[in-house]
């Protein structure tokens, strides 16, 4: 399967927000534990909460490349089945 640049960097940046959410949420958490235990879960869970947002947005670019490039092969398959087909009915 051929990729191009465009989907080299949205998995690139998939990966990477994993793991900026993964460390994210440790260095948060961290951060905040001078204020407590509840305080520090909470913003950890704000933090983790935004960093899934993010990747659930760069998902669904993902996908929606892979259901534009499906479009694509569809509408060329469908144009060779018309043009076959105007073909056949003109040869009789």
């Amino acid at each position: 399967m051929k990729r191009n640049t465009h989907d080299l960097l949205l998995s690139f940046l998939s990966g990477a927000s994993w793991a900026f959410a993964l460390i994210g949420v440790w260095v948060t958490f961290q951060s905040f534990i001078f204020l407590g235990l509840v305080t520090a879960l909470l913003f950890s869970f704000l933090f983790l909460f935004i960093a899934l947002l993010v990747i659930v947005v760069l998902e669904n670019l993902l996908l929606s490349r892979d259901r534009y490039d499906e479009t694509l092969k569809q509408t060329v398959l469908l144009e060779e089945i018309r043009e076959g087909m105007l073909r056949t009915s003109s040869d009789t």
